[in-house]
């Protein structure tokens, strides 16, 4: 194993510290517990939103704190969910008293803890609500999950709820938004070969060299099955038919096209992928109004991709462009 580290157990810890000097204008770092949490939180008026999951994934979620998207994030261990105790404390610092929204992946150890912490805030009489991301059309059901995964649309909802939020929306409208967007995404990822996790210290899955996983998930889970490798515009066909059957997208609907990079993958080759994508969808007569290409919500060093598509309407358009100032997306400020 070869990585740019000083301790497997240490990884976590030294990367937030690293992540709060490089961006100490935007977030502050608190450890043990570990959270992230935006530079001028309380903001007065505004609905929090926090949300979190396992390291690994960058930038999601620590990345996406500040302006125009998330209140806080909680990172735990490499692959594995943080605590109550780690949620508790950072949905207590992101309320202003007008409620928190959590945004939560759909995996097993994630919902049990977010839920945990929720009932512990209610406890202290902080209003919250949550939505469970579940875009991921690849299996029903998975090693860490009942019901779908949670996977690259957490990124496209939480730029537009986080928008409603700073545009002054309640805590029920702001929960509207996140239903409506996670109602109308999905996704499906592919992997062309194994990262490694640093604790582990060896590959976390195996593939042979002429073979891809078809749907995998972002901590290696198995997807649908396995096929021998191929072209770009083979694959990305074969991601592209089961999202837009499932969406059910149909000619004159409009969208939002967001190719993600596991972490290992150049990106011209994600353009390549977005390239083969824009024309399935202009074949079906649907319009690509945004894009968004890049390493988003990574798998350490996963080698693959996963394709996300979103339908728009006029609103969550209008979120989507609102002025957002993060350490990892930022535009219109």
């Amino acid at each position: 194993m070869k990585k740019l580290i000083n301790n497997p157990r240490s990884v976590v810890a030294e990367s937030l510290e690293g992540f709060g000097l490089a961006h100490h204008d935007l977030v502050q770092i608190h450890l043990d517990p570990d959270y992230v949490l935006r530079r001028d939180v309380p903001v007065e008026g505004k609905v929090g939103l926090v949300s979190g999951g396992g390291s690994g994934h960058e930038p999601l979620h620590s990345g996406y704190v500040g302006r125009g998207m998330l209140t806080a994030a909680v990172p735990g261990p490499v692959f594995t969910s943080p605590t109550p105790d780690q949620i508790l404390p950072a949905i207590v610092k992101s309320d202003s008293g007008s409620g928190v929204l959590l945004v939560v992946k759909n995996y097993t150890g994630d919902v049990l803890n977010f839920e945990t912490a929720a009932e512990l805030a209610g406890v202290e009489g902080i209003d919250i609500r949550t939505v469970v991301v579940n875009d991921d059309v690849a299996v029903e059901d998975s090693l860490y999950t009942a019901g779908r995964r949670g996977v690259a649309g957490t990124v496209l909802l939480e730029r537009i709820a986080g928008g409603s939020a700073d545009r002054g929306d309640d805590l029920a409208k702001v929960a509207e938004i996140a239903e409506r967007v996670n109602a109308n995404v999905r996704s499906m990822g592919v992997a062309l070969a194994p990262c490694t996790v640093p604790h582990a210290g060896e590959p976390s899955f195996t593939l042979a060299d002429d073979e891809i996983e078809m749907g995998v998930g972002i901590h290696g889970e198995p997807g649908r099955h396995r096929v021998p490798m191929t072209n770009a515009d083979s694959i990305t066909d074969q991601l592209m038919d089961p999202v837009l059957s499932d969406l059910g997208v149909a000619s004159g609907d409009r969208v939002l096209l967001f190719v993600n990079g596991m972490g290992g993958t150049p990106l011209s080759e994600l353009y390549i992928v977005y390239r083969r994508a824009a024309q399935i969808l202009e074949g079906r007569g649907a319009r690509v109004e945004r894009s968004l290409v890049g390493n988003y919500i990574t798998a350490l060093e996963m080698e693959g991709a996963s394709v996300t598509v979103l339908r728009l309407d006029d609103e969550l358009t209008d979120l989507w462009d609102s002025p957002v100032l993060t350490p990892a997306l930022r535009w219109g400020v």
